[in-house]
């Protein structure tokens, strides 16, 4: 079966070598980055570390982490992000009870884990907090958190027909594994601040306010 791990990057030239360094050994088979138009040299990094680098040329969160399923040699796949905030040592504490057959996805839990300081403003918290009672009340879900940090079979995730390509995807998931009666499962996971310069949705006003409409709407949209 095999497990495959997904970055999504763009310009993360500072942090994604360390990140690929992090992937404990025998814990992935394979490592894919999903490169959506960098300028900053994260691809070679990337490749001269070891990871399959495939290039994006189409922007948008969604379509990056769309484009590494379809890619993907493996039945179980991991997502993580590029910047350094999620931590890869604990790649086999979220995919353990996929491979055990225990849980169909697996998110990790920033809330229910441990959040360094300046790891996570007030306006991500607050709209990851809403995101998630929003999805306890329409879905009946017990979430606490919709962290990108998570793990998922392959082939059930391509029978959910995903549309969101943008920052939205993985609440997209999420709610639609809901719907089909998943088990969802979370583990607590350590969150750090991100390795160099502004994250690109909650360092900026825009990414914010982008980011808080995909997600709410994707949560509203499907809940009819």
């Amino acid at each position: 079966m095999g497990v495959t791990v997904i970055i999504p990057a763009l310009n993360e030239a500072a942090s994604i070598g360390k990140v690929l360094a992090a992937i404990p050994p025998g814990a992935a088979d394979e490592v894919i980055v999903v490169d959506g138009g960098s300028t900053d040299g994260t691809a070679g990094i990337a490749q001269r570390c070891g990871a399959r680098v495939i290039e994006e040329p189409q922007r948008g969160y969604g379509r990056a982490c769309a484009t590494g399923v379809v890619q993907a040699r493996c039945e179980t796949l991991v997502f993580l992000d590029a910047d350094g905030a999620d931590d890869p040592s604990q790649i086999p504490d979220v995919v353990a009870l996929i491979l055990s057959g225990d849980a169909d996805l697996v998110v990790g839990s920033r809330l229910s884990g441990e959040v360094e300081r300046g790891a996570m403003p007030f306006q991500q918290r607050f709209g990851n907090w809403l995101a998630a009672w929003l999805i306890r009340r329409l879905y009946g879900l017990a979430i606490t958190d919709l962290g990108p940090f998570r793990a998922v079979d392959r082939g059930r995730l391509l029978k959910l027909g995903m549309v969101e390509m943008t920052y939205g995807w993985p609440t997209e998931m999420i709610v639609k594994a809901a719907r089909s009666g998943w088990r969802v499962t979370e583990v607590p996971v350590r969150y750090h601040p991100r390795t160099a310069g502004r994250s690109k949705i909650s360092g900026t006003l825009k990414g914010t306010v982008s980011a808080a409409y995909h997600i709410l709407r994707t949560i509203f949209r499907y809940a009819r």
